[in-house]
């Protein structure tokens, strides 16, 4: 057999040193490079475009309330008055950001899963045996949720065999994430992508902030509010939530909270370019 070229064995020494021509590699600050040089995730040094903005003032719900509140059977029933499910919220169409065509419904938030969204006051959904964090709230078609006392309920249960075996009010200070979620399509979805939460027994502004971490680009939140965030890449991004009182992480159940959602191109918009 004969021997390699001297040359030839110092050219593969260094193809296999810097790891060959592999597809994405993991970068030192936490995110992935795609075959374009671009990151992703957290640690994304190209995420200074990223933009937390003020959305605009929504419409009111003054007088929305829920009434009642049941879970029985694996059935969740709701008893509200000033509010409408089904309804599109009427400034729907005056924002610029993704908007449910099945109208007004709530967010019920099990623990630290993504919120389930319903359109009727009464539905089924299974909820594991088990003690749970729970928070609903009656929300706008835009997916803002009402902020008002009498539009939520957060409650710590107990549920055994589809019903609350026990319930009692939360007293901690709590965080729950809302949006962004899911998969959103085309400019209107994608050029304003609304930043949702619920804090629970935690003023914000006063003794506590919000720390968003948006592909890892930090935002401090010293108001309860929703906000647009622009400029994301297309693909999947990630956001978390962290309730902070000054300078320390809060030491309370789902604490911080992490999801991931995407943005894609609506190719019919692509094609008319």
């Amino acid at each position: 057999m004969k021997s390699l070229h001297p040359l030839l064995i110092l050219c593969l020494l260094l193809f296999f040193a810097c790891g060959g021509d592999t597809k994405e590699t993991e970068m030192d600050q936490g995110g992935v490079e795609e075959e374009d040089g671009t990151l992703i995730g957290d640690g994304n040094p190209n995420n200074e475009n990223i933009e937390l903005t003020d959305m605009p003032a929504t419409e009111g719900f003054p007088n929305a309330s829920i009434d009642d509140w049941s879970y029985n059977g694996g059935t969740f029933s709701y008893d509200v008055s000033g509010y409408t499910f089904g309804k599109i919220t009427d400034d729907a169409d005056d924002l610029m950001c993704a908007n449910s065509a099945q109208g007004q419904h709530v967010h019920l938030i099990i623990d630290n899963e993504p919120y389930i969204a319903k359109y009727e006051p009464s539905f089924d959904q299974p909820v594991q045996d088990g003690e749970h964090h729970i928070l609903t709230f009656l929300s706008r078609s835009y997916h803002e949720s009402i902020k008002t006392p009498e539009a939520h309920r957060a409650v710590k249960v107990n549920v055994s065999n589809g019903s609350f075996s026990s319930t009692e009010e939360i007293t901690e200070p709590m965080l729950f994430y809302s949006r962004p979620k899911g998969t959103y399509v085309g400019q209107k979805e994608t050029e304003n992508v609304m930043l949702d939460f619920y804090p629970v027994n935690a003023t914000i502004g006063d003794d506590y902030t919000v720390m968003a971490t948006v592909n890892g680009k930090e935002f401090m939140i010293d108001e309860w509010k929703p906000y647009y965030l622009e400029n994301l890449p297309m693909g999947e991004n990630t956001v978390t939530l962290t309730l902070m009182q000054g300078d320390s992480i809060v030491d309370t159940p789902l604490n911080p909270v992490r999801r991931t959602f995407t943005l894609e191109a609506d190719p019919m918009e692509e094609s008319r370019k």
